[in-house]
């Protein structure tokens, strides 16, 4: 698991499938996707990839699943969308 978190191949594969047509899809993706983001120990390209897409993710996941009436997806939505605010250039 380790090694699939490091990658940013694999971390672009997720972020592409979170805008799959599939609902089921998207969450499935976002599940991993949260993984990525709330790792402390982020890899360098992992982080910097996170960074560059800062404005864009930020954007996204505001407008990601709104539909969901779920609050424990709405209380990860939030810290994801926190932790990607805080991503500083290193």
């Amino acid at each position: 698991m380790t090694r699939y978190i490091t990658s940013t191949d694999h971390l672009k594969t997720i972020m592409n499938l979170l805008r799959d047509g599939s609902a089921t899809i998207q969450m499935e993706a976002f599940h991993v996707f949260k993984i990525y983001v709330a790792n402390p120990n982020k890899g360098a390209a992992v982080h910097d990839l996170l960074l560059r897409n800062k404005e864009r993710l930020q954007a996204f996941l505001a407008a990601f699943q709104n539909d969901r009436a779920d609050e424990q997806f709405a209380e990860e939505k939030r810290f994801v969308m926190d932790e990607i605010a805080r991503l500083e250039p290193r």
